[in-house]
C-alpha cells in the first residue's frame, strides 16, 4: 500500500497536547504520511513554537483565528497526497491507528468511502459517542427543549450505539477525519461560514449528496482528550455551537423547519439550560448560558438583516 496521506492540523494555543499530537504522527505515521501541516490561529501560548524546525512539519501562521473550516482548507491547499487527515490538536494516532485506516480506504471494494473516522478514546479508555446521525427539525428542535436529556435516540447524537463494530454511519466527528483529496476538492471543501462546529458535518451531508459515504473503523482506535482549548471559553464555544446550529438548518430544512429551528434555539432553550444549571446548582453554567445566548442576540439582527455569518 503506497498511497500516502498529508495530516492537517488546526492549533488555537493548544499547549502541550500540540507536541504530543505531533510527536504520536512522527512515532506511528512512518511510511504513510507525506506531511504534516499545522495551522496556528494566532496562538499566544507559544504552541505554535512546538511546530518550528520539526522533521516533515509545515508551520503556516494565520495571525489570526481563522476558525476550524477557513483554517483546515488553508492547510488542504498545501497538501498533495491521495489523502487527507484532519486531526484535532488533543487527539494523538497509536500504533496501528493509520495503518489499518488506510489499509481499509486504499482497498477497491471501499472506492464509494470518502471519510474514515476510528474508534477514539480518552484517557480512562471510554470510547467516545463520536459519530451522528444527519439531523432532522424535529431532533434539533428536541435537542433545544431539553427532550433528547430523557430520550437520546431522539437527537442526532447515536448516545444509544456502543460504538464497538464498524458500520456505515451518516458522519464521524472531525478529531480524527481520513478524507480522499480528490472528494474534498470535488465539493469545495469545508464550507467556511461555520466558524466553529458542524462544518464536517456539513461536509459529510455533501458528500453523501453526491453519492460518497462515511464509515466507522471500530477495530483500530485513537487518543482524544475531547473539548480541547475550546474548554477555555465556554460562553462563546456555546455560541458558536448554537450560531453553526442555525446555519446549517437553514442551508439544509425548509424554510418552515428550520425557521421551527431557530424559534426553539432562541426561545425555549436559554430557559432549558438555565432550568438544568439551577437544578446542578451550577451558577457558572448558568452565566455562561446567558453569556453564550447574549452573544447569539447580539449577531442575529446582523445576521437576519446583512447576512454576516461570521
Amino acid at each position: 500500500m503506497n498511497a500516502a496521506v498529508d495530516v492537517v492540523i488546526v492549533n488555537w494555543n493548544s499547549g502541550v497536547q500540540l507536541r504530543a499530537c505531533i510527536d504520536s504522527i512522527a512515532h506511528h505515521g512512518a511510511g504513510l504520511v507525506g506531511k504534516t501541516i499545522i495551522v496556528d490561529n494566532g496562538s499566544i501560548d507559544g504552541s505554535d513554537l512546538v511546530a518550528d524546525s520539526r522533521p516533515g512539519v509545515s508551520l503556516i501562521r494565520a495571525g489570526e483565528n481563522l476558525g476550524f473550516g477557513r483554517a483546515c482548507n488553508r492547510g488542504a491547499s498545501h497538501a498533495r497526497s491521495e489523502f487527507l487527515l484532519f486531526l484535532n490538536p488533543d487527539a494523538a494516532l497509536q500504533a496501528n491507528t493509520l495503518q489499518t485506516a488506510m489499509d481499509f480506504m486504499t482497498d477497491p471494494v471501499n472506492s464509494a468511502i470518502a471519510i474514515c473516522g476510528v474508534q477514539l478514546k480518552d484517557d480512562s479508555g471510554h470510547v467516545a459517542r463520536s459519530c451522528t446521525r444527519f439531523p432532522r427539525e424535529l431532533g434539533l428542535v428536541a435537542h433545544a427543549v431539553g427532550l433528547t436529556r430523557l430520550v437520546p435516540r431522539w437527537g442526532y447524537f447515536m448516545a444509544d450505539w456502543s460504538h464497538a463494530e464498524t458500520r456505515e454511519v451518516d458522519h464521524v466527528i472531525g478529531a480524527f477525519f481520513l478524507v480522499r483529496r480528490r472528494v474534498f476538492e470535488q465539493i469545495g471543501g469545508f464550507d467556511e461560514r461555520f466558524f466553529l462546529y458542524l462544518e464536517d458535518l456539513d461536509f459529510s451531508y455533501r458528500a453523501r449528496k453526491v453519492g460518497f459515504r462515511s464509515v466507522y473503523l471500530a477495530g483500530t482506535q485513537a487518543f482524544h482528550a475531547g473539548g480541547g482549548t475550546s474548554k477555555q471559553v465556554k460562553a462563546r464555544r456555546l455560541f458558536y455551537s448554537l450560531r453553526s446550529r442555525l446555519l446549517y438548518a437553514f442551508k439544509h430544512f425548509s424554510w418552515a423547519g428550520a425557521l421551527l429551528v431557530l424559534l426553539a434555539t432562541v426561545l425555549i432553550e436559554p430557559l432549558s439550560r438555565s432550568a438544568l444549571a439551577l437544578g446542578r446548582r451550577s451558577w457558572s453554567g448558568l452565566k455562561e448560558t446567558w453569556e453564550g445566548y447574549g452573544m447569539l442576540w447580539k449577531w442575529l439582527p446582523q445576521w437576519l438583516l446583512r447576512g454576516v455569518t461570521r
